[in-house]
């Protein structure tokens, strides 16, 4: 299985990029990963809250390829333990489900397209983050999940 998360913007922050680089390499020795950015859309000022949640849908949707599963990081998704987590994503390598998008929206969330071509919705808490930490929590808990299913002391319980 390949897992991607796809993004919009870049990470300004480099202290923030240098950990998400790090983690991201960490998470290459166990599965395919692939973090993408989307570009933010410009001149947003001139652009209603819709307006721009479609011109991002749009930008997403072009991303996915028929066989892609997608899964959306929504404040109103699912919630799981780390532990939970890792068995969310065995069952999906285990359905042969090939590439698995997870997808970090801008501002204002996704357009209702992509809510329409999504397979699921996960919340990482009920706190609000920054769009660029919720990319480094996401792929340390991917990286988690895996070091979990390998059995390897990274996750104390």
């Amino acid at each position: 299985m390949n897992i991607k998360l796809l993004a919009i913007g870049k990470t300004d922050n480099k202290a923030l990029q240098t950990l998400i680089d790090d983690y991201t390499k960490r998470l290459s020795f166990y599965i395919k990963f692939e973090l993408e950015i989307i570009p933010d859309i410009k001149n947003v000022k001139n652009l209603s809250e819709a307006q721009q949640k479609e011109k991002e849908g749009e930008l997403i949707l072009a991303k996915l390829s028929a066989t892609d599963q997608l899964i959306l990081l929504d404040e109103n998704g699912k919630t799981f333990s780390s532990v939970g987590f890792s068995e969310e994503l065995q069952k999906k390598m285990n359905s042969g489900v090939k590439t698995l998008v997870f997808v970090i929206g801008g501002p204002y969330g996704f357009s209702e397209e992509v809510y329409k071509k999504a397979q699921g919705k996960i919340s990482l808490s009920l706190m609000t983050f920054s769009h660029q930490m919720v990319r480094l929590f996401f792929i340390e808990q991917l990286y988690r999940g895996f070091t979990i299913l390998r059995n390897e002391p990274y996750h104390h319980q």
